[in-house]
Parts: structure tokens; C-alpha cells; sequence
């Protein structure tokens, strides 16, 4: 931690309350870093006061993403048997740190324990699912959401319906239940499908936007990253119209050769 920022944490922790003062002029930048350093102190003694409930708790969410990227992995399989074609692409996961969820659960101003994590954090388990096409995002989130053991509790279509910055990608917050030695349990997982070409845009985006001290370029690099995302998207359509193409073509090269050894 530089100088500066230690000066500042030393005159906030001689206050009462330990809040930013409404007084104190301090630079942007500044009281970021002073509202993380106490946001990951926090987030560290509620971690070691909640102890293992909140890591029993953490190990139900991983075994909740064991078991939705299984069900993505057998699905795809199937395809390639059946219809030989791969829907999908690749299956990232992630749990969310002890940090971000204080963050979310502060921003929400909710006290932290272990049921308001349950009752109000619906992302903390992650599985993103890359599909080549947008058309495979549907059926594959189709085909996942008609399993009897999936519960769906909230839909938001990014993709029919983009994000002001250009950002597209479905969003599916499931229940899934885990079987556990002695009880089932439901799980709340966050399903993202994107294509590779959403999953590239969002991923630089959010290295790129989220740069520091971008002072007044920030407006325009908001509307060239809008640009990418629309020409992306135009890609998509482009690549997924093509497909259709050497599909059709295809079929009627298989009609043919039917015909020929009839």
C-alpha cells in the first residue's frame, strides 16, 4: 500500500465510525482502494467468525457446479453421437470469493451470514457454457432447463435484448439438487451461455473498461467497445447463416447418394 493511501487509512480508522467523511476531499482513485482495504478486512473476520459453516457452505456450491458442468458434458456428448456436431464449445466454472461476496452483500446493505448468502446471492456458483453459434445457445439451454431435477428461478436474455454497453450473453439462475451423505440439498447455480465471440468481447471488455485513471476517454472507449460488440454480433449471424448453408448442402448431397444406391 503506497503512502498516501496509508496516511488516509490511519486518519479514517482514529474516526468513530469509520466511514468516509462527507469532508474529506479525497481523490476517486484513493477511496477506492481505503473501501477495498476495509471491504477484504471485513470479509476476512467474517470468514474466520463464520468458520466451517461458511466453508461447508462453499463445498455445496462446488459440488452444485460438479454437477450442472456434468450435465452440459453428457448433453454435448450426446450430440456428437446423435447428430454429430459439438454444441459446445468449452465449460468455464468459478466459485465467488469470500471478498466479492461481502461486496454484493454490502451493496445490497444485507448483514452478512450464512443464510443471507443462500437467500440472496444467486451467483456465487458459476458455470459459463461457449456455444459456436447463438441457435446453440437455445437449444442446448432448452434441452438442460427440460431435465426434471432443474428448477428455473430467474431468466434474463442478453442476447435478444443487449446490455446499453453491447454486452450479450443468456443468463439462467437454476436450482439443482446435491446429494449429500445424509440429506439432499438445493443449490442456486448461475448458468451463462455465450458465443466465442460474445465470451472474446466480454472478456476484453471488462480488462479494458475497467482500466484506471481513463478520465474522460471512458465515454469514448464506451462507444467503441458498443461498436465491437455490434459487429460481433453481426459475425455471429454471418458464421451461423453459413452453417445453415453447408447444412443444407449436406442433406442433399446424402439425398443423392440415398437415391443412387436405391
Amino acid at each position: 500500500m503506497n503512502h498516501e493511501v496509508r496516511k488516509m487509512l490511519q486518519k479514517l480508522r482514529k474516526s468513530k465510525n469509520k466511514k468516509i467523511s462527507e469532508n474529506m476531499v479525497i481523490p476517486q482513485v484513493i477511496k477506492d482502494k481505503i473501501m477495498r482495504e476495509f471491504t477484504q478486512s471485513e470479509a476476512m473476520q467474517m470468514v474466520e467468525k463464520q468458520g466451517a459453516p461458511f466453508q461447508r457452505l462453499m463445498a455445496y456450491y462446488q459440488c452444485a457446479i460438479m454437477e450442472v458442468e456434468t450435465k452440459f458434458k453428457v448433453l454435448n456428448n450426446e450430440f456428437s453421437l446423435q447428430y454429430d456436431k459439438n454444441p459446445i464449445e468449452t465449460i468455464k466454472t468459478r466459485l465467488k470469493s469470500p471478498l466479492s461476496i461481502i461486496e454484493k452483500l454490502n451493496r445490497k446493505e444485507i448483514p452478512f451470514s450464512i443464510d443471507a448468502i443462500e437467500q440472496n446471492i444467486f451467483d456465487v456458483a458459476g458455470v459459463r457454457v461457449i456455444c459456436g453459434f447463438p441457435e446453440d445457445i437455445y437449444e442446448i439451454a432448452d434441452y438442460f432447463l427440460r431435465q426434471d431435477d432443474i428448477i428455473l428461478i430467474q431468466r434474463k436474455d442478453y442476447i435478444q435484448n443487449p446490455k446499453e454497453s453491447g454486452y450479450r450473453s443468456l443468463h439462467l439462475i437454476i436450482e439443482i439438487p446435491i446429494f449429500l451423505a445424509h440429506e439432499k440439498r438445493m443449490m442456486k447455480v448461475e448458468v451463462q451461455f455465450r458465443t466465442i465471440a460474445m465470451d472474446f468481447w466480454a472478456s476484453l471488455e471488462h480488462k479494458l473498461k475497467y482500466k484506471k485513471n481513463l478520465g474522460d476517454d471512458v465515454e469514448e472507449l464506451s462507444r467503441q467497445l458498443k461498436q465491437c460488440a455490434d459487429d460481433s454480433a453481426k459475425l455471429d449471424l454471418r458464421m451461423e447463416e453459413i452453417r445453415r448453408n453447408v447444412e443444407k448442402q449436406n442433406r442433399i448431397q446424402q439425398r443423392k447418394r440415398y437415391d443412387i444406391v436405391r
